[in-house]
């Protein structure tokens, strides 16, 4: 039985898509929420990782890079998506047995990568 475990992040950032023709073509920030769930079997402690495990990864992969940054000097276009995609890499590279990941760039809107 494959299980999966989900916890929440948060980060502050800021960007600007000089492309966008409405008001994101300026400079603003976002509030980001980040949801990493893994899956897998239990283990002989009955869980697929421990939460406090799963916090240090992200917070060592994906936090410390983000948080309170200006993401147009990480990536050359900062969209949702390829944020997202930064993230999935990063989490892999990292040997999570990642199941999806949920990037909310707003209250209404987030973008999803899932296996």
């Amino acid at each position: 039985m494959r299980t999966r475990v989900t916890r929440s992040f948060s980060f502050e950032a800021a960007h600007q898509l000089e492309w966008h023709a409405g008001a994101c073509k300026n400079l603003h920030g976002h509030s980001y929420r980040l949801e990493v769930t893994v899956a897998g079997e239990l283990d002989a402690n009955g869980i697929v990782i421990d939460f406090s495990d799963l916090r240090e990864i992200v917070q060592q992969a994906v936090i410390d890079r983000f948080d309170h940054t200006y993401l147009n000097d990480l990536l050359a276009n900062p969209t949702a998506e390829l944020i997202a995609a930064d993230i999935w890499a990063r989490l892999l590279a990292a040997d999570l047995p990642l199941d999806r990941i949920v990037l909310w760039e707003t209250e209404n809107s987030r973008v999803e990568i899932a296996t």
